[in-house]
Formats: C-alpha cells, sequence, structure tokens
C-alpha cells in the first residue's frame, strides 16, 4: 500500500490543513473527559510546525446538522486542549471554507466542526475544491473516519496540489498492512462480541487467511450452538448456526481451526452480584448463561497465543467488566501481552479491556478506528486511503 507520508515531505512555509480526528467525548457541561484522540494528532501538527508551515486542523465532533452548528457542536473545547498540549495559542476560526482568515507560518488554527459544512458527509465536489484551495499540502491524519468518503476525507485528497498520510494515519497503514499483507506465522486473529451477525464478514474474510480462529462472547455461543452444544439462555444467534458451520468447515478444509471452549463460566443473570460456576461445556443447564470461558479453554487460547507470529483482536472472550467474568479476557490479555508476535488491536471493547489489564505498553499497535480497523481488516477498500494511494506518484 503506496501512499505519500507526512515525515518524508518537507512543509516548510508552506500552508498545510490536515484533517485530524479529535472527535472526543464531553461531559454535559462540555468538558473534555477523555483526550486520547487529540494526543494522538500532536505528532503530525508538531511535524509542521517545526518546520514553520502554516498548520490548519480540522475534524468532525459528533453529529450535527449541515449548515447548523450549535454550540454542543463547537470544536472551541478541542481548541483549548490543543493549545494546552501544544504550549501555543490555538485559534478557533468559523465560517473558514472560503478562505477568510490568515494564518502565518509558524502559526496553528483549528477549522471549525468540518460537520457543520453542507455537503460535508456527500463528499461535495464543489465543497472539496474550495478547501483544497485553501492549502499547499494536504495531510489525511482521521483513520477512524477513512472508510468514510467525505469532503474533507476524500474529496480535498483528489484536488490538494499534495495530498498524505500523517503520522497517526501511516502507522496505521503501515501496521495493518503488517497484519495482513504478508504476515509473520502463524496467525492468530480473536473475534469477539455479542453478534455473528455484525461481524459475519470479517469473520468469513478472517477464516479464508488466518491459522486459528478464536471466537468468544455471543459469537462463541453460536459457534459452540453450531458444534452441537447446548448453550441454555446464553446470547446467541440461532439463526446463524449455518454461517457459523461454513466458517467452521472453511478453517478445516484449509487445516486451520476455530478453537471452541471446552469450559465456560456461567450464571444465572447478567450482574455485579452474579455467582459464577465454572463448568465443562457440555455441561450447560437450561437456565445457565454462558458469560465467559472456563479455565481451562484460556489456559488453551494462551497457548495457541505464546505460539503466534502474529495476532489480530478485536473483542473481548467474556463480559470481562465484571470481575467473576474476567477471566478468560484476562488470561488472554496477559499471554498476547507475553508474546514474541506482532500484535494489533482495534475497536471499542478491546481498547476498554487493555486498559483495564494495563498491556497498552505491550501491543505492537493500538488501532484508533473502530468501524476502519474492521473494514480494513475484511479486506474491503477504505475511500480515504485510496484516494491517498492514488495521488502517490502526484
Amino acid at each position: 500500500m503506496k501512499v505519500k507520508k507526512l515525515n518524508e515531505l518537507d512543509v516548510s512555509g508552506k500552508r498545510v490543513f490536515i484533517r485530524a480526528d479529535l472527535n472526543v467525548p464531553q461531559d454535559d457541561a462540555g468538558n473534555i473527559t477523555e483526550d486520547t484522540r487529540i494526543r494522538a494528532s500532536i505528532p503530525s501538527i508538531q511535524y509542521c510546525l517545526d518546520q514553520n508551515a502554516a498548520v490548519m486542523v480540522t475534524s468532525h465532533l459528533g453529529r450535527p446538522t449541515e449548515g447548523q452548528l450549535s454550540a454542543d457542536d463547537s470544536l472551541m473545547p478541542v481548541a483549548v486542549r490543543l493549545g494546552q498540549l501544544l504550549n501555543c495559542p490555538v485559534r478557533l476560526i468559523n465560517n473558514w471554507i472560503n478562505g477568510d482568515f490568515e494564518v502565518k507560518p509558524g502559526e496553528v488554527v483549528l477549522l471549525e466542526n468540518c460537520r457543520g459544512n453542507v455537503g460535508e458527509k456527500k463528499n461535495n465536489e464543489e465543497l472539496a475544491k474550495k478547501m483544497a484551495a485553501l492549502c499547499d499540502v494536504y495531510v489525511n491524519d482521521a483513520f477512524g473516519t477513512a472508510h468514510r468518503a467525505e469532503a474533507t476525507t476524500e474529496g480535498i485528497a483528489r484536488f490538494a496540489p499534495v495530498a498524505c498520510a500523517g503520522m497517526l494515519m501511516g502507522a496505521e497503514i503501515d501496521a495493518l498492512s503488517k497484519a495482513t499483507e504478508n504476515p509473520a506465522r502463524p496467525l492468530v486473529a480473536i473475534v469477539g462480541g455479542a453478534k455473528v451477525s455484525s461481524k459475519l464478514t470479517i469473520l468469513r474474510t478472517l477464516a479464508d487467511k488466518v491459522d486459528q480462529l478464536i471466537v468468544g462472547g455471543g459469537i462463541a455461543n453460536t459457534f459452540l450452538l453450531a458444534s452441537g452444544k447446548r448453550i441454555g439462555e446464553s446470547l446467541a444467534e440461532p439463526e446463524l448456526v449455518k454461517e457459523a458451520q461454513a466458517i467452521m468447515d472453511m478453517m478445516k478444509a484449509r487445516g486451520a481451526e476455530v478453537p471452541l471452549p471446552v469450559d465456560v463460566v456461567v450464571a444465572d443473570e447478567v450482574s455485579a452480584l452474579a455467582r459464577a460456576n465454572r463448568i465443562p461445556a457440555d455441561e450447560v443447564g437450561a437456565h445457565d448463561r454462558i458469560l465467559d470461558v472456563g479455565p481451562k479453554t484460556a489456559a488453551k487460547l494462551a497457548d495457541i497465543i505464546a505460539h503466534a507470529g502474529t495476532i489480530v483482536w478485536n473483542g473481548p472472550v467474556g463480559v470481562f467488566e465484571h470481575a467473576q467474568f474476567a477471566g478468560g479476557t484476562k488470561m488472554m490479555a496477559s499471554a498476547i501481552a507475553h508474546s514474541e508476535a506482532f500484535s494489533i488491536a482495534g475497536g471499542g471493547d478491546t481498547l476498554a479491556a487493555i486498559a483495564k489489564f494495563h498491556i497498552a505498553e505491550d501491543i505492537g499497535y493500538i488501532s484508533t478506528g473502530g468501524g476502519a480497523f474492521l473494514e480494513f481488516l475484511e479486506g474491503k477498500t477504505l475511500p480515504a486511503i485510496a484516494a491517498l494511494e492514488e495521488r502517490f506518484d502526484n
């Protein structure tokens, strides 16, 4: 996958337009409650400032109505936080499409919520051309939106004089390519979550590529059902049993496998006070709910992970939010952390598990994109990255 990268370009004295992902959570008073995305955007911005570029940064925030930004949609809190992290003032520019503002070399400004511009979501060509005219270099550093073809993510990349990937986007492309294009073997994928239906495409794609496909959560329950096991009142999708069986058959035909739980942790409800019982997978009662894998299964999965060459992780194997159902995910997380394999992890629940078990420093790469991460693994073309690829030679 060939794209120009910001850190390979000389942007000295140039006007640089950076599309970042600054869509951070806020409380009811508008205070930023978690600023990881803002921090992740700093390297690209700082690189341009260090080269005395005139820097414009924009992002979406929330889901505003185009042309009708309210105070709740404003990037003002983000501008304040950016200024603190960069140790310099960051002006917020409203109504910026026509370029009625000035940015000096060595200065950075934040352009108000890009989704307030009419035509942003529909990738309006006229809007994209206007934005492209604001800059000498366009930088896409918003991997989390790479699966959407919008004016600031795809359209502008076609019309800017130069289009490149920022530090974060470049790192995402490198890590995902390393895990998918020519991975060190064995390639082990872990896919957890509530529903097979929401991850059916990725399960099919991975079944054609990986050496071991570890499934967890409600997905694993559907696979257990497909293998003839009783699952009581566990979360599952009986209507997708044939799909699960087809995926297992596909893996088996390649000499690969989907290792299913041999023991499980059950309870009669999902709560912090629920009593957890560890039982063999073939002894699940009519009213039991499977909420985690058991210790024997966890040890088996840890052994698979220990021998992996590459690990792709998306989703927990149990309801890890409650201590009595966290054992499987905790042991798996520890195995990934101690593995010599290259590991890449992504998705909201996965990031929460990584934070809970304090293993962030031991993961090869943590992806910032949920939907984009999954679509890349599915083998789909991400419009924003495709636009950068098309501009590689010009």
